[in-house]
């Protein structure tokens, strides 16, 4: 049976909501009396349409049916779930609340609100047991976590059917037991704001290289494993009693301008250690760090496909090691290490990177006879018709491998190229691959001939790979 959802709002926030609704095959009933709001939350939604169904490697439920509804009774009346996502005024929410509440008293409701207590949020309130706080984080369709704040008020029964209702549609619902202004994440990330304007009002940065200090440190560091487990790292082999002993002391230091901390008695070092035992006592130091080191590679390789922030710095790093290719029987058009996220269940590199990893050496060969990126700038360019790949031996992460690769084929519109995946440590053949491209005309998308410096490159190349035969 399909489940209904009414978003009252339809701005960011709650074109947000109704996007993740829609996408996981919830019908959605949209309020907001804004002229604009089709269109506001059709673009939101084009844009979550094309971003969502990435994250997954099945389909996707099929998407529900958008109702705009001229009035807050109709959006809400006998739905599963309300989520509330006007302007942070209190007293407007309030009215909105009084609305849904006359309409269908027994309406769950949600608010985005990112401030106010749920308490409040329940003054005056017809059936203040069946409101709470359900504070996303945008893009609402993209990031999972929904802090989830009741006011001792809230029905607990409510509290679990939203928990509930929330993981389904791939959320994760963070229950926060005592409700205070601004939850948990605003408060963390305030923290790092009004710090971060200090800096800029003292001249000390500016925000450009704040955000950098972010996105290329501990952004990425937080991104994977949060703030305490990192710092259990930087205890090393004794944990976070040790981190706290070494860096402790430094809460009384001018580090910072937010210097109201609480006293590092032994009680909050013990609850502070107890706590991170519990959540990584489990694993050892080294085990911790390979599961950090693992986590940012995948992120940074990701950021890499992005050409942002850390993948961009690692690209242009990766320009400048590169070293121009030889003419040679056969071309190494690959030496490279197998990253982590190219592994499958099994442990080993799955099928589909060995043909990422013989197309980059294709890439390479292209590049050396003059189809480089320039090249293809210009409108031409050579597309794969044919590729054959055979799989010989077992590939794992970590391992350095190198592609030998051979222009077999090198006469008018064809170029073939005969790839070899071999472990260097030990010569293994691990894969091959017989590839065929014709060059095409970007502008058409029709086969055409290669410019004469291009296929004289090719033919040269295949004369010296057949006389070595």
């Amino acid at each position: 049976m399909t489940r209904t959802a009414a978003i009252i709002g339809g701005g960011v926030i709650g074109g947000g909501w109704a996007a993740r609704f829609l996408l996981n095959g919830w019908d959605v009933r949209v309020f907001d009396p804004d002229a604009q709001a089709e269109r506001k939350v059709g673009e939101v939604l084009d844009n979550a349409r094309r971003a969502l169904p990435m994250l997954y490697d099945c389909a996707m439920p099929d998407e529900g049916a958008l109702t705009f509804c001229a009035s807050i009774a109709e959006a809400v009346s006998g739905v599963d779930w309300v989520q509330e996502s006007v302007t942070e005024r209190l007293d407007l929410k309030h009215r909105v609340f009084a609305e849904i509440q006359a309409a269908d008293p027994g309406a769950l409701i949600g608010s985005s609100t990112s401030g106010f207590k749920p308490s409040e949020l329940q003054q005056g309130a017809a059936e203040p047991a069946r409101i709470m706080v359900t504070h996303p984080f945008n893009p609402v369709y993209l990031l999972p976590l929904i802090e989830v704040v009741p006011s001792p008020a809230t029905d607990p029964g409510a509290v679990e059917s939203c928990k509930a209702l929330l993981t389904s549609v791939g959320l994760y619902p963070l229950h926060v037991r005592k409700e205070i202004d601004a939850h948990i994440a605003d408060r963390l990330m305030e923290a790092v704001w009004r710090e971060g304007l200090w800096l800029v009002n003292d001249d000390i940065a500016t925000t450009e290289e704040i955000d950098n200090a972010i996105r290329y440190a501990f952004g990425l560091r937080w991104g994977q494993m949060g703030l305490f487990e990192t710092f259990r790292i930087a205890g090393g082999e004794a944990g976070m009693r040790h981190f706290i002993a070494q860096f402790g002391p430094a809460l009384a230091w001018p580090w910072t301008k937010l210097m109201d901390v609480p006293e590092m008695s032994d009680e909050l070092v013990e609850k502070i250690a107890s706590q991170s035992d519990a959540q990584s006592g489990h694993l050892s130091i080294r085990e911790l760090e390979r599961k950090r080191d693992g986590n940012l590679i995948a992120m940074m390789r990701a950021l890499r496909q992005q050409g942002n922030a850390a993948g961009r710095l690692i690209n242009a790093h990766q320009q400048s090691l590169r070293q121009p290719l030889a003419d040679g029987d056969p071309l190494v058009s690959q030496s490279r290490v197998i990253p982590v996220d190219w592994t499958d269940a099994n442990g080993h590199m799955n099928e589909g990177r060995y043909g990422q990893i013989f197309s980059d050496a294709a890439d390479v060969v292209m590049a050396h006879v003059g189809a480089d990126a320039d090249y293809i700038a210009s409108g031409l360019s050579y597309f794969t018709v044919e590729s054959t790949i055979r799989f010989l031996a077992e590939t794992h992460a970590g391992e350095r491998v190198e592609v030998h690769s051979r222009v077999t084929e090198g006469a008018g519109k064809k170029l073939r190229c005969a790839h070899q995946m071999i472990r260097a440590g030990d010569g293994t053949v691990l894969a091959s691959s017989d590839q065929l491209m014709i060059h095409v005309s970007l502008e058409t998308r029709r086969s055409c001939e290669p410019s004469p410096q291009v296929a004289r490159r090719v033919a040269d190349l295949a004369a010296l790979h057949a006389d070595k035969d």
